[in-house]
């Protein structure tokens, strides 16, 4: 069985109005591409046959980047046969990812509070006293980010959209990253990664698309406004620089590729929004032109976007490129 899975806890949210600013910036980079679409099939197949030689065929992981990474790398080679119709993938994805849950039967326990647990201050897989209300608003709906019982973590990443509305957004609808469970302290302010914020907005966009609730879109619409405008994680020229480092992998390099799988989910399930749609493939295709022109060296790409060109293949740069790569087959 072939299947493409969007993982996500979501609960009711309350109507709010929101404000989105969707224009095109005109300062960014090369917002558009002529390319072919069998071209644009050709290069992220590519990309994606120059990652294969790293696969550890006893973990279904890759060498040099780690388990989170390399479920994206399977995610982006699904999202490849999904967009071109094609099988070309299927049964390196089909079985490793077998492969990966049979050896990690846990992977999804990472205990989500309920509300019995936030009003009786307490969790059964925690060792510290649960903060039941965090400024007044129930901590219920919170998953930890890991599980173990020291852990305090309530992560963005892991939770649904009423708990981030409620506690994790900044004033500017950027979502933040955490939020203790003992004692309701934050992540400092400047802890602000595009994978918090493009994990919401992918989720965002399947509710609004199922729901056909109004609410969930208009949500939606005000965190990709502000998330695509967002100077902490890009440059004036629209180009994403985060997780820029060649020399060595580290987290903030697989960000950028979840945060752009979030933003085409949102293109696929909002066909109705025209001016969102430009917004979003204009957003892509800077990216998509800034590696193909300043930071490919045939089919292997670095993780500075902005260049320069790689002198060496990495695994971490491969990965972040391919939800691009992707994401410009479809969006154009």
């Amino acid at each position: 069985m072939f299947f493409y899975i969007i993982h996500a806890s979501l609960f009711a949210l309350c109507g709010f109005s929101y404000a989105q600013n969707l224009s095109v910036d005109p300062n960014w980079r090369e917002p558009s591409t002529s390319r072919a679409l069998s071209q644009r099939i050709s290069i992220a197949q590519n990309a994606i046959n120059a990652i294969i030689p790293q696969l550890q065929p006893t973990t279904g992981q890759f060498a040099g980047i780690g388990y989170w990474q390399a479920g994206n790398v399977w995610s982006a080679m699904a999202i490849q046969d999904q967009f071109t119709g094609t099988g070309t993938n299927k049964a390196a994805v089909v079985k490793n990812l077998n492969l990966v849950f049979g050896l990690y039967l846990n992977y999804d326990q990472f205990g989500q509070i309920t509300q019995a647990q936030a009003q009786a201050g307490t969790h059964p897989l925690k060792n510290f006293p649960l903060a039941g209300t965090c400024d007044g608003v129930t901590m219920a709906g919170g998953v930890f980010w890991r599980p173990t019982p020291d852990d305090t973590s309530v992560n963005s990443i892991t939770t649904g959209a009423n708990w981030i509305r409620a506690h994790n957004l900044n004033t500017n609808d950027i979502v933040l990253d955490t939020v203790s469970g003992a004692d309701c302290t934050r992540s400092p302010a400047s802890w602000l990664f595009t994978y918090n914020s493009g994990k919401f907005i992918e989720g965002l966009s399947v509710l609004a698309d199922v729901t056909a609730d109004n609410q969930w879109n208009a949500l939606m619409l005000s965190i990709i406004a502000a998330a695509v405008k967002n100077t902490s994680w890009q440059g004036s020229n629209g180009i994403i620089t985060e997780g820029s480092d060649n020399t060595q992998n580290n987290d903030g390099i697989g960000f950028k590729a979840i945060f752009i799988r979030g933003l085409r989910e949102a293109f696929r399930r909002i066909p109705e929004n025209a001016q969102l749609r430009t917004l979003i493939r204009a957003y892509i295709d800077v990216q998509y032109n800034a590696l193909l022109e300043l930071a490919a060296n045939g089919s292997s790409y670095s993780a500075n976007w902005s260049g320069p060109t790689p002198t060496s293949f990495t695994s971490w740069g491969q990965l972040a490129a391919l939800d691009v790569l992707t994401a410009a087959v479809e969006v154009n």
